[in-house]
């Protein structure tokens, strides 16, 4: 119960009891510890806030806030320093704490504690001769016979977070300087690969601009910087938060709290963007050239991640579901995607890699035909040279080359033929290896050949 009111400063027993007992029955025993804390000194009540009840008639609740002893109590159980810990919201409490009221809601709905098992717990109320102890308050859903009601998947730890911190545009974190704000909400759940995450609660209390104005103030923030130990220039606010590694400043939440029509709604957070819009719109880097079609990316860098949803809707669905309108995208997603940049460097990378795919292969099918085509070429080329070269004939007989040497002399008893000489055909090398040699050989050859 400290730790929790360590965190919101005010609320309601029901409102503690979604935030740390889910699963009891109803607020009795969150009552009971109140009211034993109140007698240890550390939680008060000094004002009260009305909510419409089951008859529609406004029912009155208490509110309960820490005492300064509970205060240093507190910062014990979240391990915090108690500089950190901001104020009781005595002041607040007095006035209903309207504002402080629905950032207690909004913590809860990003929470989504689970509403596990309890079991009755006794107060602790002193034992006297006449009373005995006190007897067990029974107020798990087992002793009511309630059904436990399944919440959606929370983000983070309620101790992840903090209230009311102060953002320095100028001065220090102790003491901001004028034009600096304070954070409705600040998350931390590196467990849920969310390094930091501030919340800004809006009641329609304010005009749309002063919630613009809200969202400049966080970039100059985010703007500022100081020197780290080596002497380099270092963002303040990386200082206290990490970095989440999406590149851009990191994330503000607007969460909408009151009950108006889906078109009025609508109105107010379109409004809010349009004057807002310098401070969450990237910008578009061209990097098409001649006849290319146009493309480029978004260079979010040095602009705010801005979200919307609503309070019920937040309450209804979780952290984890559909509720997120991101300034810049078109439709309602889960938190992951509204705080991805779909348009910026790395999607045009992917984009420009698919493209020098898709040349490269048209270049190997060009390639390949262009081979072809010349292989093609030379193949009809050779067939042409073929065709106009003309057949090689003999010396001696101006006849084929390669004639037939059965073709001119066709005798039985030819010679075999000489071997080619490249001048003369067949024929004529039988013709040419019968003539004598000598004077002697031609004689014999006239007597040879002289008819009997």
């Amino acid at each position: 119960m400290l730790q929790a009111l360590g965190v919101v400063k005010v609320a309601t027993a029901e409102q503690l009891r979604q935030l740390v007992l889910a699963g009891t029955a109803d607020a009795q025993t969150v009552r009971n510890a109140c009211k034993d804390l109140r007698g240890e000194g550390l939680v008060e009540s000094v004002g009260s806030s009305s909510r419409p009840g089951k008859s529609g008639q406004p029912v009155t609740q208490q509110l309960w806030n820490l005492t300064t002893a509970g205060l240093a109590a507190a910062a014990a159980e979240l391990d915090r320093p108690v500089r950190e810990m901001g104020g009781t919201a005595r002041e607040a409490a007095k006035a209903g704490a309207a504002h402080a009221l629905r950032v207690t809601d909004t913590i809860d709905a990003f929470c989504q504690t689970p509403p596990l098992p309890t079991k009755p717990v006794a107060r602790r109320t002193p034992t006297t001769a006449t009373t005995g102890p006190a007897a067990p308050t029974a107020s798990a859903p087992e002793a009511s016979g309630a059904v436990v009601r399944v919440r959606p998947q929370g983000l983070g730890l309620l101790r992840g977070w903090e209230t009311e911190v102060a953002l320095p545009v100028v001065g220090t974190f102790a003491t901001p300087g004028k034009g600096s704000l304070r954070s409705d909400a600040v998350l931390r759940a590196p467990e849920d690969g969310m390094p930091v995450l501030f919340v800004e609660v809006d009641n329609h209390t304010e005009p749309p601009v002063t919630v613009a104005k809200k969202v400049e103030r966080y970039r100059r923030f985010f703007q500022r910087t100081v020197k780290d130990h080596r002497g380099s220039d270092v963002a303040l606010w990386s200082t206290l938060w990490d970095d989440s590694g999406r590149g851009g400043y990191p994330p503000v939440a607007l969460v909408f709290t009151k009950a108006v029509g889906p078109r009025a709604m609508e109105n107010r957070m379109r409004e809010v963007g349009r004057l807002a819009h310098p401070h969450w719109h990237g910008q578009w880097q061209n990097l098409s050239s001649g006849e290319e079609k146009k493309d480029g990316y978004r260079n979010y860098t040095g602009t705010i991640p801005l979200l919307a949803t609503t309070l019920p809707l937040l309450a209804a669905k979780g952290p984890h579901g559909p509720v997120w309108s991101r300034y810049g995208h078109d439709t309602w997603q889960t938190l992951t995607d509204a705080l991805d940049n779909p348009d910026d460097i790395r999607a045009y990378r992917a984009r420009d890699g698919e493209r020098r795919a898709a040349r490269e292969t048209r270049e190997a099918e060009w390639e390949r035909q262009r081979q072809e085509q010349r292989a093609e070429l030379e193949r009809q080329m050779q067939e042409k040279a073929a065709a106009r070269m003309p057949e090689p004939v003999c010396e001696q007989c101006q006849g084929p080359l390669n004639g037939d040497p059965y073709r001119l002399d066709p005798r039985e008893d030819w010679e075999e033929v000489p071997p080619a000489d490249g001048q003369h055909c067949p024929n004529c090398r039988i013709e040419l290896a019968r003539r004598p040699k000598s004077r002697i050989d031609r004689m014999m050859r006239r007597v040879t050949d002289a008819p009997g």
